[in-house]
């Protein structure tokens, strides 16, 4: 072999450990990264932040192939109840209240139905049962609300000749009938809040005044019908600033997952875990 031959494949067999060498530093990048990232997204206190569910294990790997379904279902959430809470309320904000909700009829419909249902179909998929319950539900709330005060639907307009100055006007028998719809939420979201204790505190507190809210709305409705117009405004009043203030901690749990979801440089915002303050039946028996 010339000597021109001997460096030639010297220089190649260098190259090619070159090469494997670089291989090899990049796999064992990847499978570091790998390692991190699973780490990362699969603890329990990260999993219940972004995903309001504990940890359970479910079939395949869906959870790597599809987004996370729970920010948009909590947008919708929260954009579309701020402002149902202030007109509730009846605070004068830029002149707003006293309305019942009709002039952000739309807003709830589009971001607090589609949005929720979207979410929940989301969770559907990915096996987290928990909230696939809760934005299912809520998001028909929301549908259900927004159609009821819609003269296509004729709900009010039905109960027209108690009120004959205002076709939609809510009359004393509306009223009446309506108050029990307030009070099934108020008992759906009294499950909700028991079902919650092992997700997070925020999670736990939206439903504590969610269920307050719709409490204070059905009692409203039953004194409004029964004649104590002004007790009955206070407790719609009282309503929307329950609400209100669950709207805000919506409003702070979406910050929290999008920073945690991002990984932001900056701290991230602690939902306090519950997860494992409250364990699993299955959990407590084997310790």
């Amino acid at each position: 072999m010339s000597n021109g031959q001997s460096y030639t494949h010297a220089r190649d067999m260098e190259n090619g450990s070159n090469n494997e060498n670089k291989l090899q530093h990049i796999d064992s990048e990847d499978q570091l990264r790998n390692a991190l990232t699973k780490s990362m997204t699969l603890s329990p206190e990260l999993y219940e932040k972004v995903f309001l569910a504990p940890k359970n294990q479910v079939s395949g790997d869906l959870r790597k192939t599809f987004a996370n379904p729970t920010p948009i279902a909590i947008m919708g959430f929260v954009v579309a109840l701020l402002p149902l809470s202030i007109e509730f309320s009846s605070v004068g904000w830029r002149g707003s209240g006293g309305t019942f909700g009709t002039p952000s009829t739309t807003c709830s419909i589009f971001f607090g139905g589609v949005l929720l249902t979207l979410g929940g179909v989301g969770e559907f998929i990915l096996g987290n049962t928990f909230p696939f319950v809760v934005f299912f539900g809520y998001g028909a709330h929301f549908f259900t609300f927004a159609t009821t005060f819609m003269p296509f639907y004729g709900a009010v307009s039905w109960n027209s000749l108690e009120a004959p100055g205002n076709p939609y006007s809510p009359g004393p028998t509306f009223a009446a009938g309506f108050g029990f719809y307030p009070l099934s939420l108020a008992l759906l979201s009294f499950l909700f809040l028991i079902c919650s204790l092992r997700t997070n505190a925020i999670f736990v507190l939206i439903f504590v005044f969610a269920t307050c809210g719709f409490s204070c709305a059905a009692a409203g409705l039953w004194y409004t019908a029964a004649g104590a117009a002004a007790t009955g405004t206070n407790l719609i009043v009282a309503t929307g600033a329950l609400f209100f203030v669950a709207d805000l901690l919506g409003w702070y749990l979406l910050f929290a997952i999008m920073i945690a979801t991002m990984e932001l440089p900056v701290p991230d915002l602690p939902v306090f875990d519950l997860s494992t303050v409250i364990k699993a039946k299955s959990r407590s028996k084997q310790e």
